[in-house]
């Protein structure tokens, strides 16, 4: 599925608020004012409210249901969307290890906020790498030595 659309230059806020939405999505970038996400209700939707707040900007938006012609195509933006939610999975991972190393009310603050991280990434997460099952594997176990420190505390309590 494709975005192709158009704002005016001035004012910027409106390109830095679809720059911002677009990302938040996972759009792969086509070329300059065409973007691209894995054509499903969802995404569709998302895409039709995006193009009326275009439109609302005085800009020009439509949407459409497209294909490659080519697996060279396909591939190419199916890494581009990869590699970004790997990018990011490897931030997250970072983050976990941080957090690793804080005391256990420091740990206990924190596990909120990096399940948000995830949330976050997996809903624009459509080709999932790599990267994604070790975030998993690092967030369960940091939330089980959250739970072993709980219970560790209750015992010499």
């Amino acid at each position: 599925m494709l975005l192709n659309y158009r704002l005016p230059r001035e004012p910027s806020t409106p390109r830095i608020t679809v720059w911002r939405k677009l990302k938040k999505l996972g759009a792969a970038q086509v070329v300059d004012g065409v973007v691209a996400l894995p054509a499903d209700a969802r995404t569709r939707e998302q895409f039709d409210w995006l193009a009326e707040e275009i439109v609302e900007y005085q800009g020009q938006a439509g949407v459409w249901l497209a294909r490659c012609t080519s697996a060279d195509q396909e591939a190419l933006l199916r890494t581009q969307m990869t590699s970004a939610r790997a990018a990011e999975y490897t931030e997250l991972l970072a983050a976990i290890s941080a957090a690793e190393t804080l005391d256990v009310r420091a740990r206990r603050a924190a596990l909120p906020r990096l399940r948000s991280q995830l949330r976050l990434i997996s809903r624009r997460d459509y080709f999932p790498p790599p990267e994604r099952d070790r975030v998993d594997v690092a967030m369960k176990t940091f939330a089980s030595t959250l739970d072993n420190a709980a219970t560790e505390a209750e015992v010499w309590s």
